[in-house]
């Protein structure tokens, strides 16, 4: 299949001399490298073009080696005493830094370094370009501070062009204050003691640095929004810089292929127009904004299948006499998709997430982007695209980009590659448990919020590879839940919004979103909402001489090789299938490669394997995506969902044996399931159990004609269960459910059980929070869709 791309190797970057003397740079020794390290040096660090949805021929990349100083926060002034060196933009904490150093919360980082006058246009102006600084910067240039900013995953830029001297060098001074988990701006999975599940702090500069001269009135943004049905996309272009009369705007859009598009669209803006649609467009008195809205006359589509996208040059011109067409004022490339994302039923009226007016059911990992040698920055471009290469030889066709926001090459990739995402916002601040209140943030803490989570919206929403966001992930830093899932899908109506993933669910959002680990499990379907499957998995496997850490290190579930992981990893997805069938429209597999102490990667941290089978992965996951099975499910043993059903139980650890069918429990209490405390989630307490252990036992009949090899547990537990048939152990189950779920019965236990009377006896334990423990015993009939 063939895609016209925009070229960015066209547009070479101009590496600019590093003020600092070079000397001897070499990475600081960290606990695990990549092989793309061996590619990186001040000479050559990350050179591709860094935005290229805004593509301009002149730039300078400011890359490379800078001075840096750690310093008290309270000094607010560099001093001319510099701690050595640093490799911008990785961060400092990092190996490819080439410092590999911690800076507390009471410190402030500062870096230094020159440039020369790049060349620029007579009253053309000069920018200064951040892909990214965690958290506040403030920036110097020439001694003069020309701006700072608060916020740690967007892009910002000043004018400096008033900052500079007439000739000779020009110097840049930037001075960053990190405060990590020690206040309650958004900082995703940093924290000063990493552990568990929480990672290394990043800190300063960590995209790319760059100096970008424009015209003296120049194209600021572009907003491109797509309509499938009027097969049009409206580019809005924004100026900025000096005013100017009698200009216009023109938009010239090239066909994907000469074989499928003939020809291609030039087409003249439209009258000058205001557009108000929200803080992002401002209203402009002197037309600063205008709209053309270009009409493709191919009908073919963006899918992760066939990832079409259309060239497109902007330009601004302004008419210079009677006759002439005008001159050049500016121009850029940019590209675009036609692409479109909803939920609605499908024919069997479950709601599905459809891409392009098709029901698709999407599927891929939980991407954290992190790295071991440059944590939140890869280390080269080819590292960067080389996870969505990968996702995409495993047959998914999307990911969740987890509390991190990444480069704009990283969505460049997906966007050409074809790659769904799921954006997630940082999390920050305070977190609540599944059955807790929303917390209450401080002005400060909600500003910052809402300002990020605006900028990531703004930064992420050309890209059509983005079609949904995650405003909250497990009530972490969860506020205000419906009202910011509201605000978000009217800040972009393009898009799903996930609300939130996980935990303590709200009502609102267009998704309802199940974490199970290891699962897979559902919601049940509804008419307002898709059901989701936010994450599932956690499978681990540490493998010697890849890991960030040789001990205590872990997965939702461990295991000791590769083809076991393998096999089940495969036993996840079978038993994913038939919940699609039931009306799962999505799922999360966590996650895309092993991070720090977290061994459950589908790769390890260094990407040096691939733990599971390509190719059969690939096999397996083209079941996810075509029709799926109908699904029957008949109640052998009921569970006390909709009646109570009587059970005999202790919470004194009984004599061996209290598993077997003969054991003698007519001292034991009686009582009605379910059996809990704390009511969590889609429960239904009858008993009160608020010990540390429960021992539940009951005698039921196998009716004539049920399936042994169809029969599975029926379950809701809070937190880990053990399921005996008839003295055998039969399903074995750890952590907690939100709702009732099913459990694979394994082979030993459908052996035991016989025609007429058995014995089903559970030993479930809790170690915090609510708790609970019921369980059945259904029949799944699947009944696998006609072959063409």
């Amino acid at each position: 299949m063939r895609s016209v791309m925009i070229c960015l190797a066209l547009f070479s970057a101009i590496i600019a001399n590093v003020g600092a003397a070079e000397g001897e740079w070499k990475p600081a020794k960290g606990r695990l490298m990549t092989r793309w390290a061996k590619d990186v040096s001040p000479e050559k660090v990350l050179p591709e073009y860094p935005r290229p949805q805004m593509v301009r021929k002149e730039w300078t990349n400011l890359n490379g080696l800078w001075q840096y100083a750690v310093r008290p926060v309270e000094q607010t002034k560099p001093d001319t005493k510099w701690d050595g060196q640093i490799l911008v933009p990785f961060a400092i904490e990092s190996a490819l830094s080439g410092v590999m150093k911690t800076v507390k919360s009471d410190e402030r980082l500062w870096y230094r370094r020159t440039f020369e006058r790049p060349k620029m246009q007579k009253d053309g102006r000069l920018l200064l370009h951040f892909g990214a600084v965690d958290w506040e910067a403030t920036v110097y240039v020439n001694g003069k501070e020309v701006g700072s900013h608060r916020g740690g995953y967007t892009p910002f830029s000043f004018d400096v062009t008033d900052a500079l001297k007439a000739d000779g060098e020009q110097e840049i001074v930037v001075a960053v204050w990190d405060p990590t988990d020690k206040s309650t701006q958004p900082r995703g999975k940093q924290i000063g003691n990493p552990h568990g599940i929480w990672y290394t702090a990043v800190t300063g500069i960590w995209q790319t640095v760059w100096l970008e001269p424009v015209p003296k009135t120049y194209i600021e943004s572009l907003k491109i929004v797509p309509d499938l049905e009027k097969k049009q996309i409206a580019v809005t272009v924004r100026i900025a810089g000096e005013p100017v009369k009698d200009w216009s705007l023109r938009v010239e859009a090239n066909g994907i292929s000469v074989d499928q598009v003939s020809g291609h669209a030039s087409i003249e803006a439209l009258p000058p127009q205001v557009e108000s649609d929200g803080p992002d467009i401002a209203q402009l008195n002197d037309e600063k904004t205008k709209v053309a809205t270009v009409a493709f006359e191919a009908d073919r589509v963006w899918s992760p299948d066939d990832p079409a996208l259309y060239s497109i040059d902007v330009k601004i011109t302004q008419k210079v006499g009677p006759v002439l067409e005008g001159k050049t004022l500016d121009d850029l490339d940019t590209y675009a998709a036609q692409r479109k994302i909803e939920f609605r039923k499908d024919d069997a009226g479950h709601n599905r997430l459809f891409l392009n007016n098709k029901p698709l059911f999407q599927y891929g990992p939980l991407d954290q982007g992190w790295w071991p040698d440059g944590l939140y920055t890869a280390p080269t471009d080819e590292a960067l695209a080389y996870d969505i290469e990968v996702t995409k030889k495993l047959g998914m066709n999307m990911c969740r980009k987890h509390v991190k926001v990444e480069p704009a090459r990283w969505y460049y990739h997906c966007d050409r590659l074809g790659l769904l995402v799921w954006q997630d916002m940082p999390s920050g601040d305070r977190y609540i448990a599944p059955n807790q209140p929303d917390i209450e943030r401080s002005a400060d803490s909600e500003a910052n919020y809402r300002r990020e989570w605006q900028a990531i919206v703004d930064y992420c929403r050309n890209f059509p590879s983005v079609v949904a966001w995650v405003p909250f992930n497990e009530g972490w830093g969860q506020f205000k839940t419906n009202e910011i899932l509201e605000w978000t899908k009217k800040h972009d109506p393009t898009r799903l919004v996930d609300g939130p993933s996980g935990w303590s669910d709200r009502g609102g959002g267009d998704m309802h979103d199940m974490h199970m680990y290891p699962g897979p499990g559902m919601f049940p379907v509804s008419d307002s909402r898709a059901s989701v499957l936010g994450e599932f998995g956690g499978l681990g496997l540490p493998l010697k001489g890849h890991l960030w850490q040789d001990r205590d290190n872990w997965g939702y579930r461990t295991y000791q090789s590769r083809e076991e992981l393998q096999s089940q990893y495969e036993r996840l997805i079978r038993k994913l299938r038939p919940l699609i069938g039931q009306g799962l429209a999505a799922a999360v597999y966590t996650q895309t490669t092993d991070v720090e102490g977290e061994v459950n990667g589908l790769m390890t941290y260094d990407r040096e394997i691939v733990k599971l089978d390509a190719e059969r992965m690939a096999e397996l996951h083209k079941k996810l995506y075509g029709p799926q099975p109908k699904i029957e499910i008949k109640t052998v043993v009921a569970t006390s969902e909709r009646e109570p059903q009587t059970w005999k139980y202790t919470t004194t650890k009984p004599a061996e044996g209290w598993e077997k069918p003969d054991f003698d429990a007519s001292k034991w209490q009686e009582g009605p399931a379910g059996f809990g405390a704390l009511n969590p989630p889609g429960s239904r307490v009858r008993t009160n159990w608020n010990t540390k252990d429960i021992w539940i036992r009951r005698t039921f009949k196998l009716f004539e004609g049920a399936a042994k090899s169809r029969l599975q547990f029926r379950i809701h537990h809070d937190e880990n269960a053990e399921i005996y048939l008839n003295g055998v152990l039969s399903g074995k189950t750890e952590g907690y459910t939100t709702e009732y779920i099913e459990l694979e019965l394994d082979a030993k236990g459908r052996e035991a059980l016989k025609q007429g009377e058995n014995t089903i006896a559970v030993h479930c334990r809790q170690t915090g929070g609510g708790q609970y423990i019921d369980v059945g015993l259904v029949e799944v009939i699947v009944t696998e869709p006609a072959a063409k």
